[in-house]
């Protein structure tokens, strides 16, 4: 009999744990073109983080660049400014008003490494990697992020998220009230659903039930997944678990922004997966 009910009592509280995840049910939308995969001389699956563990905990920049391993900033020593054409570097240099030949320069070095300093993007060496191609990316969005008409221009607030260009933004009757930001959205086998959702739970200190991660300014849309903060950089690794990662800074913006049934417009592929 006591076993019995120990068994009972678990079953509850598993239920309990997926009611709290438990969404409405979604509108399906077609996913949108990609964007083009980068060409350059140094592929993303050979670069590595730029500065060591040691200087990543004293230093705390905003964001981590990814090198060629024999670019590594060395601790104690200040970073040289890179001879390597990295896989952003076209759209650095056309951002920029450079020469877009695809190539590193020095005067190319010189107007990235700046970008990057004034990003806090670290290793700031000049390297047009992921990181300064994604920060690239949402500067680019700023002036219009909807251009191409993807997210409906609805009277309520909607969160408007871009698989493809791993952006986020809120609109409100086709005005951005929260303007453009970088995502990190699910990994490969997790990716983040594409559809028309509405938030249907906020909690502010989440805990996940399924990873025991904390997920906070937790914004939930569909059957677990949510907008929420992250504490390390969205940059690093290959994606969530099918959320979509903020900066804390820009989760809290995101929280102050939205409500309880609130549009999220998700559309897309994350390139790569």
């Amino acid at each position: 009999m006591r076993e019995g009910m120990k068994r009972t009592l678990s079953a509850l509280l598993v239920c309990a744990s997926l009611l709290v995840v438990a969404g409405p049910p979604a509108v399906a939308v077609a996913p949108s073109p990609t964007v083009a995969s980068p060409s350059a001389a140094y592929r993303l699956p050979a670069l590595v983080p730029g500065l060591p563990r040691a200087v990543r905990a004293t230093t705390r920049p905003r964001h981590i660049e990814y090198v060629p391993r024999s670019e590594v900033a060395p601790a104690g020593r200040a970073a040289r400014c890179s001879a390597s054409t990295g896989p952003y570097q076209r759209q650095a240099e056309r951002y920029l008003g450079r020469q877009v030949d695809g190539r590193q320069s020095t005067g190319d070095c010189r107007a990235i490494r700046r970008f990057q300093q004034a990003h806090r993007i670290a290793p700031a060496t000049g390297f047009a990697g992921p990181v300064t191609g994604a920060i690239v990316r949402v500067m680019r969005a700023r002036k219009d992020p909807n251009r191409a008409g993807h997210c409906p221009a609805l009277a309520q607030r909607t969160a408007c998220v871009d698989l493809n260009r791993q952006l986020m933004w809120v609109q409100q009757s086709g005005r951005v009230i929260l303007e453009p930001v970088a995502i990190r959205s699910g990994a490969p086998t997790m990716e983040t659903r594409t559809g028309s959702y509405r938030i249907y739970l906020r909690h502010r200190h989440h805990i996940s039930n399924l990873y025991g991660t904390r997920m906070p300014y937790a914004q939930f849309f569909d059957r677990g997944e949510a907008l929420h903060g992250v504490y390390e950089d969205i940059f690093s690794g290959a994606g969530s678990h099918g959320c979509v990662n903020l900066t804390m800074a820009d989760a809290r913006r995101a929280w102050e922004v939205l409500r309880k049934g609130d549009t999220v417009y998700v559309w897309g592929r994350k390139p790569g997966v």
